[in-house]
C-alpha cells in the first residue's frame, strides 16, 4: 500500500466516524469537494497544509493521521 493510500483511508475512516459529508470537510478545509474525493481514493498527494486543514475539520492531531498512515503502510 502506498501514502496515498493508506491516508485516504485514515480520513475517510474519520471522516465517516463523525458522520462528515465529504461536502462538509471541504468546506471546512476550505478544499474543493472533488480533492476530498481524489484524495480518499488515493488519486492526490496531500500537502502538509492539506493535512492540517483537514485534521482540524476532523478534530484530530495531525501526528495521529500521519501515524495512522504509517501503521497502514508498514503492516504485512
Amino acid at each position: 500500500m502506498d501514502i496515498e493510500q493508506a491516508f485516504g483511508i485514515v480520513i475517510k475512516k474519520y471522516r465517516l466516524e463523525r458522520s462528515i459529508s465529504q461536502e462538509k470537510l471541504a468546506f471546512g478545509a476550505d478544499l474543493d469537494r472533488t480533492f476530498i474525493s481524489l484524495l480518499e481514493r488515493g488519486k492526490r498527494k496531500p500537502t502538509i497544509n492539506t493535512l492540517f486543514a483537514i485534521s482540524k475539520v476532523l478534530e484530530i492531531k495531525p501526528h495521529k493521521i500521519v501515524r495512522e498512515v504509517e501503521n497502514l503502510i508498514h503492516k504485512k
